[in-house]
Order: structure tokens, then C-alpha cells, then sequence
């Protein structure tokens, strides 16, 4: 499998958010890369490793050391990984449904465990999600809501927009009467860096339809996720 991420539109938010001047930006770079007018290589010139070496230079490491030789590569391949909710839709997850005949009660897959990555300085949070919703008429395998949480966790992401994220999504493919969705969380933004508080744990949470609308459906949900 090529590594073939265009890390560029990320590093390139950092570069700018950072103040990094265009002059001195990628003077490590090799010259026989095409060069604007200002001297400084278009990103879409510049391949992602060249851009993580450049970034380990920034941090004061020497690139060409023995443990770091391979880095840029390891990252490239984790990138594959941790980021792949980029390749994937909801429907791609959803495709396969089933009637649910009869069945009209809250389906509800509990303590799914996700990974993700702070847009903010890209430092992993990471925690457990509650998925649930009221059948319609269609019902999905329940590996299917575990797989739909990863579509958008592996992704840049802030947890609010995740939680709200896998509830619209499952809303719109799966058309059941309600979603619940409620994550917990914990952020190396704030446990490593910053306020540097270990044990602070963020919960978010986003109903649609009858889970909204309807208190005992309501109850019910945050009550099975208590248990």
C-alpha cells in the first residue's frame, strides 16, 4: 500500500497558526525541489516526509540520528490508521440492514472504546461510546455501530462534533425514530500539557427524534448507560 496522505492542508493550518515565516519555513529542504518566488517550496511540492522531518528539526531533533531515520515513515503508515475515517462514509458501514419486523424497543451497543485525535494540538483523546436507537424499520448488526463510531473518530476532531457526528449519520442512513449517542472521554490536551489536570473526563451527548421528544425514551438511555 503506497503512503500516499496529503498531509499538507494540516501542517500547513500549523505552519500559519504557529507564525513560521515563509523565508526560513523549508530552508532545510533539498534545492532540486521546485521552488516558488519567494524560494519556498509549494507544499503540494513537498512529499509528507520531507514535511515530518522538517517538523522534528523544529522541535530541535537531528532527522538523521539512528532512532529517527525511519520516523517520518512510521508516522506515514500510522497516518493510514488513524486517520482513515477520511476514506469512509457512514453508508459504507450501514450498507447491510435488516427489517426489524416486530421489534420497535431501543437497540443499545454500550462501552465502545474509540481513539481519536484533538484538532486542536493534534493529541489523542480517547474514552468509551454509548451508541442507541429505536428501530423504524430497519435494523443494522451491532458491529456496524461500533465500526460507525471509528468512521468519524479517525479523524481530526473535537468531541462535540463527534458525538453529533455518529448521531446525525446514523439518523440519516438508518432512518430509525431516534439516535442517542453519549461519549466520555479523557483529552491529553489537558492531562499532558496546559492545565495538566489527569483524571478531568468529558461527557457529551446528542438525541435525536423520540430520544429528544420523548422523556421516557430519554430516561430509559441514560439510565442503561449508568448501569
Amino acid at each position: 500500500m503506497k503512503n500516499n496522505i496529503d498531509a499538507g492542508p494540516v501542517l500547513e493550518e500549523a505552519i500559519t497558526r504557529n507564525g513560521w515565516k515563509p523565508a526560513t519555513r523549508f530552508a532545510a529542504f533539498p534545492d532540486k525541489i521546485s521552488r516558488n518566488g519567494h524560494g519556498t517550496p509549494p507544499l503540494d511540492h513537498v512529499d509528507s516526509a520531507q514535511l515530518i522531518r522538517e517538523l522534528l528539526r523544529r522541535i530541535g531533533e537531528d532527522p538523521d540520528r539512528e532512532g529517527l531515520k525511519q520516523t517520518p515513515a512510521r508516522i506515514i503508515r500510522s497516518w493510514e490508521e488513524l486517520f482513515g475515517g477520511y476514506r469512509q462514509r457512514a453508508e459504507d458501514v450501514l450498507v447491510t440492514q435488516f427489517h426489524a419486523e416486530q421489534y420497535d424497543e431501543m437497540v443499545l451497543l454500550r462501552d465502545i472504546e474509540f481513539y481519536s485525535t484533538c484538532e486542536h494540538h493534534m493529541l489523542p483523546f480517547s474514552g468509551k461510546a454509548h451508541v442507541a436507537y429505536i428501530p423504524e424499520k430497519k435494523i443494522v448488526g451491532l458491529s456496524k455501530l461500533a465500526r460507525l463510531v471509528d468512521v468519524f473518530a479517525r479523524r481530526l476532531q473535537v468531541q462535540e462534533r463527534l458525538t453529533q457526528q455518529i448521531a446525525s449519520e446514523l439518523q440519516r442512513v438508518l432512518k430509525p425514530k431516534g439516535v442517542a449517542v453519549m461519549i466520555e472521554a479523557s483529552h491529553q490536551c489537558m492531562s499532558c500539557r496546559g492545565v495538566r489536570k489527569q483524571s478531568g473526563k468529558t461527557i457529551t451527548s446528542c438525541l435525536v427524534g423520540a430520544f429528544k421528544h420523548n422523556l421516557a425514551s430519554r430516561t430509559e438511555f441514560l439510565a442503561l448507560v449508568k448501569n
